[in-house]
């Protein structure tokens, strides 16, 4: 650590036996008081919210993140913690490796963390607003081709297993689902008929989804074989071997185990099926809104990183068609 760092955390230690009359009592106290404000925001985000399981464990690992680097700042209270404070726990958590990404999440997180504070009347300010995490590198999504999806999505299945795979994988493309949309999907959720899904996404926002017609073939041949290998009662659309819902890890797995078997360059996981499913049908509509929809961004800034992946077809079609960039026919 070079001495620039050292300084950047070398705030005075707290004494509990200072000129404040503070004793180890009043600490206990004012650290109590700040657990309980952690502990009621979660349960804001559980029931109030409605925030699903992963996404509030998401929430309550950033926050106890804060509450560590608070009480080394030797911060007792929330209303105590400064923007001052906030840069000096971004800058520690930058040299312990987290990426930008990660560290505008974490931001992100103590701001709506704050937000709550002054909805409750602890705090009356917000701190995080008034700082900014590092730069992030705008990272493209990583997609496949639609050679690629042809070579991995052309394929006969030869068993119960790889008729539920295949299915999987069909859906992701399809319709653009994210994993846990897929996981989370009950027969009732299921028209096929119409050729639409019913999904639950981000925030418990429900949407209405069309899915393709080699979908509909490949979901129809699973839910064939499906019935034989399901426990009773179970309405998962997908099963895993033992007949009880299949879980996001095991997708995972087999997702990555069927493009290894097609010879596929590179790991085949399910967000790369749903970015290619967004940038294909951007590249054919142009319309980013409906994107957005069947996406399930609440934000189309979300979906407009799939115009960058169109940019040299964008390039092209400017080419052909702008007066001042067609070549003329005798150069």
């Amino acid at each position: 650590m070079s001495t620039s760092d050292k300084g950047s955390n070398n705030l005075p230690k707290k004494n509990l036996h200072n000129t404040n009359n503070e004793n180890p009592s009043e600490t206990k106290t004012s650290s109590s008081a700040m657990d309980q404000a952690v502990d009621a925001y979660l349960g804001f985000l559980r029931h109030e919210k409605g925030l699903a399981a992963n996404t509030c464990a998401a929430y309550q690992r950033d926050i106890q993140k804060l509450s560590l680097l608070a009480a080394g700042l030797t911060i007792e209270q929330w209303p105590a913690l400064t923007a001052e404070h906030l840069r000096r726990c971004l800058a520690t958590l930058n040299r312990e490796g987290l990426s930008p990404r990660s560290l505008h999440r974490w931001l992100s997180a103590v701001r709506q963390f704050f937000d709550f504070l002054m909805r409750e009347g602890i705090c009356h300010s917000n701190p995080g607003l008034q700082v900014q995490a590092p730069k992030r590198p705008k990272k493209l999504p990583d997609t496949l081709d639609t050679d690629q999806l042809a070579g991995v999505l052309d394929v006969t299945p030869d068993s119960p297993l790889s008729l539920r795979d295949h299915a999987m994988m069909e859906l992701f493309y399809s319709s653009g689902l994210r994993l846990a949309e897929l996981v989370a999907l009950d027969l009732v959720d299921l028209d096929l008929d119409e050729g639409v899904v019913r999904v639950v996404g981000k925030g418990s926002k429900e949407r209405i989804v069309p899915v393709g017609r080699k979908a509909r073939n490949a979901i129809q041949q699973w839910l064939t074989v499906r019935r034989d290998m399901a426990q009773d009662g179970e309405n998962a659309v997908f099963i895993a071997r033992g007949g009880q819902r299949i879980s996001r890890r095991q997708v995972q797995v087999r997702v990555k185990a069927w493009g290894l078997q097609q010879g596929l360059d590179g790991n085949l996981h399910p967000h790369k099926l749903r970015h290619s499913f967004a940038s294909h049908l951007l590249e054919s509509s142009g319309e980013l809104r409906a994107v957005q929809e069947l996406l399930g961004h609440s934000d189309i800034s979300t979906t407009q990183i799939y115009t960058h992946l169109d940019f040299q077809h964008l390039a092209n079609v400017y080419d052909r068609a702008h007066p001042r960039a067609r070549k003329k026919d005798d150069e």
